[in-house]
């Protein structure tokens, strides 16, 4: 006979006797044809056992790889008990939307490459066990939200993205009186109006944001602040100001024929495509058509696997340097691929081409070879002479990141302090070069991971709270 389950998770060695599992996904021919979800979860006794690999470290990599440093081994130990409630209360602890961001943060990049079983062994499947926990207690608990005593101060949040989402939900859980405004009229962010609901499910979101209401968060969405309400009026009506609407002007390409028709950014394409959002572009058809994209990181593994299921002929993604290389998630790559997307590394594209009508046709590429590494450690890559060819294609899809969109001209929002690239400077608390106002998120930064966002937010706020206690004293 087998030995007890039970013992072996209790076991401090039940890292070496039990294997490393992934959660099970649906077939790929049967997710090809819906935008649900792929993941299917773990069931009880998987997830004690995962849990139970984690040899409960006395200084735990993976805390400190976390950006919100996460209590990963205290909610790791209660699950691998059995206690899923329990783990779940630890898990939001230290994170305003666990359920959010075990679904989208690239774990293997952050708390999974630091966990000290990398080593003799596989990491602890520390993001599936966080995502099984949070939505366990998503099924079982009674909503509890409430509003908190009033403090008196009044908050603005611009942006209802995770940066504002996170920095609301702190606000209000300390008493403050706290609206947020987004020029979507849907709120969310990117998580519920770019994200595609195959890789995050929109319910949860909205739930997130019913939790916000509950807690006397009021949303006023379709405003766009810098036209419709400017600085000066956000700091009449409010005690502080926190900024987080984000980076949404896309990348240009900037290759002749990026002007032919069917050379579309990513972001309209996913929006339009996935949503239909009466205020964004029609959606983009793909049926039957080459789709190429441009890029490497995860916007263009979204891209991909949304022109799968919404039946292009070809789905080929091509990008400058090789996989290793690549900054998009390594798991969103495997999905990609098995539900039938192509990649061609090392190939960078120099010209779109056009039929007469003016319509694109094709993608002239070189082939690259890679150097020395850039400043940010990743090898830069440089044209291999004489290599150039060609890519047939009827959409082009762009996904080259984004920036921080510019003020409107003449708008007061001019008064903040941005750097040589336009972001917005803040200092250790997330307070701008304007007394009271805070700004966080890819506005600051750059585009960046949802849990950056998240932590902005949350030293936002804990920023504000000093700041108010000392203007008011």
């Amino acid at each position: 006979m087998g030995a007890d389950p039970i013992s072996i998770w209790n076991s401090k060695y039940a890292w070496s006797l039990i294997a490393r599992e992934a959660p099970p996904k649906r077939p790929p021919a049967e997710r090809i044809n819906d935008t649900d979800e792929i993941y299917l979860g773990y069931d009880e006794a998987a997830v004690r056992a995962q849990a139970s690999r984690c040899i409960q470290c006395p200084n735990p990599g993976c805390v400190q790889a976390c950006p919100l440093g996460n209590r990963i081994p205290e909610w790791l130990a209660l699950a691998a008990a059995g206690d899923f409630l329990g783990a779940a209360e630890v898990s939001r602890s230290t994170s305003n939307m666990p359920e959010i961001c075990s679904r989208i943060c690239p774990q293997e990049r952050l708390c999974e490459s630091a966990c000290f079983l990398c080593g003799p062994s596989d990491p602890v499947a520390i993001g599936a066990v966080e995502r099984f926990i949070n939505d366990f207690a998503l099924r079982h608990e009674v909503a509890t939200a409430v509003p908190a005593y009033p403090n008196g101060f009044k908050v603005g949040v611009v942006g209802s993205g995770p940066g504002g989402i996170a920095c609301a939900d702190e606000l209000a859980k300390q008493g403050f009186e706290v609206t947020v405004f987004d020029a979507q009229t849907r709120p969310g962010g990117l998580l519920a109006n770019g994200i595609p609901e195959f890789k995050l499910n929109r319910g949860l979101v909205e739930r997130r944001i019913e939790v916000l209401k509950a807690r006397g968060v009021v949303f006023r969405l379709g405003v766009r602040v810098g036209s419709d309400l400017s600085l000066r009026e956000l700091q009449e009506q409010f005690d502080a100001v926190f900024l987080a609407f984000g980076a949404q002007r896309p990348k240009s390409i900037d290759i002749p024929g990026a002007e032919l028709d069917g050379v579309v950014q990513a972001l309209p394409f996913l929006v339009g495509t996935d949503m239909n959002l009466p205020s964004r572009d029609l959606p983009v058809s793909v049926k039957g058509k080459r789709v190429v994209v441009l890029g490497g990181g995860d916007t263009a593994m979204d891209c991909l696997r949304l022109a799968v299921r919404s039946e292009a002929m070809d789905a080929l993604c091509l990008y400058r340097r090789d996989l290793a290389n690549m900054p998009g998630s390594r798991a969103e790559y495997a999905n990609a691929l098995e539900e039938g997307a192509r990649f061609q590394f090392l190939t960078n594209p120099v010209a779109l081409e056009g039929t007469p009508a003016g319509a694109v046709a094709r993608v002239r590429c070189e082939r690259m070879e890679l150097g020395a590494p850039d400043a940010g450690g990743r090898r830069r890559p440089k044209p291999v002479p004489g290599s150039e060819f060609e890519v047939p294609a009827d959409l082009v899809l762009v996904a080259y990141g984004f920036d921080p969109a510019p003020f409107p001209a003449g708008s007061d929002f001019c008064r903040l302090a941005l750097s040589d690239w336009g972001g917005i400077i803040v200092d250790s608390n997330q307070m701008t070069s304007v007394p009271g106002v805070f700004a966080g998120g890819d506005s600051t930064r750059g585009p960046s991971l949802v849990v950056h966002a998240v932590r902005d937010g949350r030293r936002a706020a804990a920023g504000m709270e000093r700041y108010l206690a000392s203007v008011k004293a």
